[in-house]
């Protein structure tokens, strides 16, 4: 089965840590705007991050390095829905892929003043 990333981005000499690979926190970012980008598609407005769930990082990601973020929506709840986001970084000439990490994140949907309210159905969905 071939899936599309919900996010895909080079990796740049800005994003790297003193030991010359890329910063964890960058990742974190990558993540977090790759379940987001699920999220709205499966219809939320409005959302905030609550959680993310142990991320363990595997393997470390260098420059020049395409890193795809690939989303699955696990649950929806009433104001709630959680994520998991697979990360995998590619090397460019090689072609060969690592898994970097895998998280799990949670977001709430808000009205303008953050208070939780419930998620519209899902798109296609009446």
């Amino acid at each position: 089965m071939v899936r599309d990333p919900s996010l895909r981005v080079m990796m740049m000499p800005r994003d790297t840590n003193a030991r010359g690979t890329i910063f964890g926190g960058h990742i974190l970012s990558l993540i977090d705007q790759a379940a987001a980008i699920a999220a709205h598609g499966a219809g939320a407005g409005k959302i905030v991050t609550v959680a993310i769930r142990e991320v363990i990082f595997k393997h470390p990601v260098y420059v020049g390095d395409i890193v795809s973020c690939y989303a699955t929506i696990l649950r929806r709840g009433r104001t709630s829905i959680t994520i998991e986001v697979q990360v995998v970084a590619q090397h460019p000439q090689r072609r060969t892929e690592v898994e970097v990490t895998t998280a799990e994140l949670v977001f709430v949907h808000v009205d303008d003043d953050m208070n939780p309210t419930p998620l519209p159905p899902p798109p296609g969905v009446s």
